[in-house]
């Protein structure tokens, strides 16, 4: 028997590093992220978070500060500031938002590998702890990120921030909350950001692409983890033409005046089809994009084998680009 022949296709063309980490992870029979039980996913998932932050020896290069940004329209919005205490002020910043497909995570989750970034770019981390859904339901996220940028841009000089060098970047769910939190800032005419980052970002409820049928058996957000996700984000709305560009970008139909994107995702990703076609319409709307797909990667490859020859490429390849950022603008 052909052994190969009876794989599936997604693990066929599947890197063999990725391969060999996805081996390792536990899964449900819904896949890693079982949301058809969503508190006891969270809370293993939390588990695992601060078990893995908690194995990692202290680090004394970077601080950190915990702030409410209060508002009169809803409730205040909890902002952890990571700061290298070796970089000479003031610093660029990188409003960060966690994964975790928008009803998963938390904002201390990715401490250990943002504290290396900040430190080794010399930039500050402001990590959102953005509201979850359903509990909140889009864009109720997005207006939480939007409070937390015009609070760094109002507070920059007191915080020693650079206000003209602040970025907004997101993981997963939390980059499509970085996508539409920077239609946000566009639209209600804030001061622009220096760019946006957006990695394997979750952009489109319809889960109409190609991609979105595909990605059907690797385990790690799959189509069907997707489709409940967008269903606890949006309700009944979902799939929809009540769905506004700041719940789902990809809705968007200007997509001008953005700031410089970074956009980076995986060919065996669900989201890679909706990645493509935001980074496509971004440059045609006039602006720069830096575009990044890396062959074999599943959803979230970097931090599943953080180690694999494919991570430590897409790794750098995101590091230098904010440091082209950053360092682009006189300080």
């Amino acid at each position: 028997m052909n052994v190969r022949a009876t794989m599936p296709v997604s693990r066929q063309l599947m890197d063999r590093e990725l391969s060999l980490a996805l081996d390792g992870v536990p899964m449900t029979p819904n896949g890693a992220f079982d949301l058809t039980d969503l508190a006891a996913t969270r809370a293993a998932f939390r588990v695992q978070a601060e078990s893995a932050a908690d194995s990692l020896p202290g680090d004394r290069s970077v601080t950190v500060e915990e702030h409410l940004v209060s508002r009169a329209d809803g409730p205040d919005v909890p902002v952890r500031l990571l700061r290298p205490t070796a970089a000479p002020g003031p610093l660029p910043v990188l409003l960060w938002f966690h994964g975790g497909g928008q009803v998963l995570g938390f904002a201390a989750q990715d401490d250990p590998w943002l504290k290396r970034l900040g430190a080794s770019l010399g930039c500050a981390v402001a990590v959102v702890d953005y509201r979850l859904a359903p509990e909140t339901p889009a864009p109720g996220a997005a207006e939480d990120g939007f409070t937390a940028y015009q609070w760094l841009g109002r507070e920059a000089d007191a915080l020693g921030l650079d206000s003209a060098r602040i970025g907004i970047a997101g993981q997963s769910g939390g980059g499509g909350i970085a996508a539409a939190t920077t239609l946000l800032v566009r639209d209600r005419g804030g001061a622009a950001p220096l760019f946006q980052s957006l990695t394997y970002p979750m952009l489109d409820d319809r889960n109409r692409t190609a991609s979105s049928h595909e990605i059907t058996d690797i385990g790690i957000w799959d189509r069907s983890t997707n489709l409940l996700a967008w269903k606890a984000i949006l309700g009944d709305r979902a799939g929809t033409d009540d769905v506004c560009p700041y719940a789902a970008p990809s809705r968007a139909a200007d997509l001008g005046a953005l700031p410089p994107t970074f956009i980076a995702v995986g060919d065996l990703d669900c989201f890679r089809d909706e990645d493509l076609d935001y980074a496509t319409r971004l440059r045609a709307h006039g602006v720069p994009v830096e575009l990044h797909l890396y062959p074999g990667a599943y959803h979230a490859f970097d931090l599943f084998a953080p180690d694999s020859r494919l991570a430590t490429t897409f790794h750098q390849t995101w590091s230098n680009y904010l440091a082209r950022q950053f360092h682009s603008t006189p300080a």
